[in-house]
């Protein structure tokens, strides 16, 4: 079987499947009398802005390729989540569609309760521009608290470059700071959120000299998902930890960063600053 319209099949199967389960009255489609649930192709078109005809041929699996806008426009239309957008852009152009960032200022309560659980673990989630919105106690214990600070203050790399705790923290703070720069441009990239991180970017390229000469390097890193950190904790002294970064599940904008206790001796220490 022609794979191409096998593909452009599965394509039409999707955009009827999307349009039968949308309401009419709700867009202010009369009702009237319907032969199918949902909108009509028309309607569809018309809310997408393109020719009914090419959204027809689209659904019979016979309109060939359509670009990028003109999904984008049909995603709109049928009020895809970030989720079905994907789909339907991996089914008519074979991959995803060019990454757009939202900002997010918290989690929900159940991503709440997971990190609560991980205590005396700390724990915390942050946004693909590195800025923590959620954490639990032993990360305000362990590294920073936090809720002391304003949300837009909350910035891992306002941390590494502006902090100097942060930075006496830290055994090799110049390797850590290049490390966490590379995988931020990484991060902040893949997210499509370049025009978020200019102001940041430009304010630490203003107050740190060290920060302006690393981010001239134009280094990247990736495959930062575990790795094991050592800090120099005020009162506990050194610790080691096995940090290890999960993606959220259904929220590709947030990363949660698990710093597991490295030795059984470290684990004790942390929970008895805790109790």
């Amino acid at each position: 079987m022609d794979e191409r319209i096998t593909t452009e099949s599965r394509l039409g199967m999707y955009l009827r499947d999307r349009r039968a389960k949308l309401d009419p009255a709700a867009f202010g489609f009369p009702p009237g009398r319907r032969r199918t649930p949902g909108l009509r192709r028309e309607e569809v078109a018309q809310r997408a802005n393109i020719s009914p005809t090419w959204y027809t041929w689209l659904e019979q699996g016979r309109g060939g390729a359509p670009s990028a806008d003109v999904l984008e426009r049909i995603a709109r239309a049928l009020m895809l989540t970030d989720v079905e957008r994907e789909h339907l852009f991996l089914l008519g152009l074979g991959r995803p569609p060019e990454a757009r960032y939202q900002k997010s200022d918290g989690v929900t309560p159940r991503l709440q309760r997971v990190l609560d659980a991980l205590d005396p673990t700390p724990a915390v989630i942050r946004t693909a521009i590195w800025d923590v919105v959620a954490w639990n106690r032993a990360a305000t214990v362990m590294l920073i608290d936090y809720a002391s600070l304003a949300p837009d203050e909350r910035n891992i790399l306002r941390f590494i470059f502006l902090d100097p705790g942060a930075r006496a923290a830290q055994h090799d703070w110049e390797s850590v700071a290049r490390f966490v720069l590379g995988a931020f441009r990484v991060d902040a990239a893949r997210a499509g959120a370049a025009a978020e991180v200019e102001p940041l970017i430009d304010e630490l390229c203003r107050r740190s000299p060290e920060f302006k000469a690393m981010w001239r390097d134009n280094d990247v890193h990736g495959g930062h998902g575990e790795a094991v950190k050592h800090i120099r904790h005020p009162l506990l002294g050194p610790l080691a930890f096995e940090h290890s970064a999960f993606a959220v599940d259904g929220r590709t904008d947030l990363t949660m960063v698990v710093y597991n206790p490295a030795t059984a001796e470290d684990a004790g220490r942390i929970a008895s600053a805790l109790a």
